[in-house]
């Protein structure tokens, strides 16, 4: 996606204080050791009392609160998640926006599994782009993963979930104070992955129907069987490589430029990462790889906009550096999203309204 102009964010993470650690899950026999090592996360936030769309709403006060942006002003609220958000036949995008006080703001929700968070910023900076008179936009995300419904170690292969709410402010930049500059967004689209979380089960018609617990290790055990695992290889890595090119090139930068400090990764297992992501990654470009997700887990919707809060408010980029986010999302699409820090706090505006 080609923008006009770079825009400003301003991201934030809310997390639970409560965590569970690799070594109390292997006590639980909620992981056994061969796959904690696998994962490589040192621990998980778990949230037995916060809803998902409370966390979603703790971190979209905090990024108000960082833009020195009202509520009021808000254009629109996305929403992204992939679990139950606290009650059935109810929209949680509508309750977040009006418990920030964005009653004017049109509120939407998003259902793009573990890559909704960065399809949001894709389409608030459309909202943008195609409305000179809207606001700006705020993208949350929230997830919980609790039994009986999602064993947190269990449920998938290749990741361990953590809970959170992200938040992140998308705006022009001519007015309002940014964290980081956007100067890129890119999304590459592999549908015939959907696959992999349905297996051959046919459409039920109540939730839950297939087994007590969402079980994504049945289905993809039988995308393995039927198709091979190389078959998502393959698609992963072509799409990564061409999300990840487009978006820097769309950014006006070099795969080698010095300038370009960090490749960040999603907050999946490291062994996943080492065979899905990492490989197109480095192929891509030679910057350092960041893996900022070893003690979050992987935060359901939200690790774009969660890696984009810790590039926000971290000591990982300089002023005048860049970075080059990924995340991918079950379905499948992959998303490269391109940032800098502003050269000055002062100056954020400016460098956001910069071609």
């Amino acid at each position: 996606m080609r923008l006009r102009t770079p825009y400003g964010l301003v991201a934030r993470a809310w997390y639970p204080t409560a965590r569970q650690t690799v070594a109390e899950a292997l006590a639980a026999g909620d992981v056994d050791a061969r796959t904690a090592a696998d994962l490589g996360y040192t621990e998980l936030p778990v949230s037995e009392e916060t809803a998902p769309p409370d966390m979603a709403v703790a971190a979209g006060r905090e990024a108000l609160a960082g833009a020195d942006c009202p509520a009021e002003a808000l254009s629109t609220v996305l929403h992204a998640s992939v679990h139950h958000q606290g009650h059935d036949a109810w929209s949680a995008p509508h309750y977040i926006a009006h418990e920030l006080g964005a009653d004017g703001a049109v509120p939407i929700g998003l259902l793009q599994q573990c890559n909704g968070g960065a399809i949001g910023v894709e389409l608030a900076v459309t909202r943008l782009q195609g409305d000179p008179q809207a606001g700006p936009a705020l993208v949350t995300t929230g997830d919980r993963f609790l039994m009986p419904s999602w064993h947190r170690w269990r449920t998938d292969y290749g990741m361990a979930a953590g809970d959170a709410g992200t938040a992140v402010l998308v705006h022009r930049g001519d007015v309002l104070p940014s964290d980081l500059v956007l100067h890129a967004l890119a999304t590459t689209v592999a549908a015939g992955l959907e696959v992999m979380h349905r297996g051959d089960d046919g459409l039920n018609a109540t939730p839950l129907g297939h087994s007590p617990m969402i079980d994504v290790r049945r289905t993809k055990r039988h995308f393995i069987r039927a198709f091979g695992v190389e078959r998502f290889t393959k698609a992963a890595h072509e799409g990564i490589r061409a999300a990840v090119t487009e978006a820097l090139a769309d950014a006006g930068l070099a795969p080698d430029d010095p300038r370009l400090r960090y490749a960040v990764l999603p907050r999946l297992g490291a062994k996943a990462m080492a065979e899905a992501y990492t490989p197109p990654l480095v192929q891509s470009t030679p910057a350092a790889l960041l893996d900022l997700g070893r003690a979050t887990g992987h935060v359901g919707a939200g690790d774009l906009n969660a890696s984009l809060a810790d590039l926000a408010t971290g000591p990982w980029l300089e002023p005048g550096q860049y970075a080059v986010v990924l995340n991918g999302g079950g379905g499948f699409t992959f998303t490269a999203a391109v940032v800098s820090r502003p050269s000055r706090p002062e100056q954020a505006s400016r460098d956001a309204a910069r071609p």
